[in-house]
């Protein structure tokens, strides 16, 4: 379940067009993926209300689903500064997780202070199929600490990531989501109700959708 200002959220990333909605014309992701969506969450950090609201969505959760954190850790590169900001609204310490080890020095990925057996919140902008953000989370439990939950800006909700984060082990929870933001879209007539449901299409099956739609 989202945090309780996810409506508000989602708005503010419609706004400042931190997502994109296209139905009718595809983005292409990195993999090759045709998507109806296209998200940079990284815009963010710019609106101070906008990372204002993020935060202390991430503060809430937190606070009602991982109390007994003793650490908070930022995903590099996105995740950073909204963990930052996390880690000061609870007067936390603060970790980052690099996307892999130093190539040179002590080849560290987690920079920061992390003592055996702390307990760590791992947070990132944004889930897809939750496969970089469980990197981080074995990085930091290689480290020594046990991360006990992952935190997020926005969650695409695909099938995927539920089954990835299930083998893993993990709870996660997001301060808004794509559910809530396409239905809040088709509200206020951002999307038809025709591009509603192609994109809880995509959202259920993104492969199907993507050889549908990709031509």
């Amino acid at each position: 379940m989202p945090s309780s200002n996810a409506k508000e959220v989602a708005q503010d990333l419609l706004e400042i067009h931190a997502v994109t909605l296209q139905p009718d014309h595809p983005f292409t992701w990195v993999s090759g993926l045709h998507s109806p969506i296209y998200t940079d969450n990284r815009m963010t950090i710019s609106y101070p209300r906008v990372r204002k609201a993020i935060y202390t969505g991430m503060v809430e959760l937190i606070k009602n689903h991982f109390a007994d954190v003793d650490v908070v850790a930022g995903v590099a590169t996105a995740g950073i500064p909204h963990a930052a900001w996390v880690a000061e609204q609870l007067g936390l310490p603060l970790i980052y997780v690099r996307s892999k080890p130093k190539d040179h020095g002590r080849g560290k990925q987690v920079e920061g202070v992390l003592k055996p057996g702390q307990k760590v919140v791992v947070i990132d902008d944004l889930l897809s199929t939750g496969g970089s953000v469980l990197n981080a989370a074995k990085a930091v439990s290689n480290a020594g600490g046990k991360v006990i939950g992952v935190i997020a800006d926005f969650s695409y909700q695909l099938p995927a990531a539920a089954t990835n984060f299930a083998k893993a082990g993990l709870q996660y929870y997001t301060v808004t989501d794509y559910t809530t933001l396409v239905e809040l879209a088709e509200e206020h007539n951002l999307i038809t109700k025709a591009h509603l449901q192609s994109l809880h299409e995509w959202r259920k099956d993104p492969q199907a959708w993507s050889a549908k739609h990709g031509n």
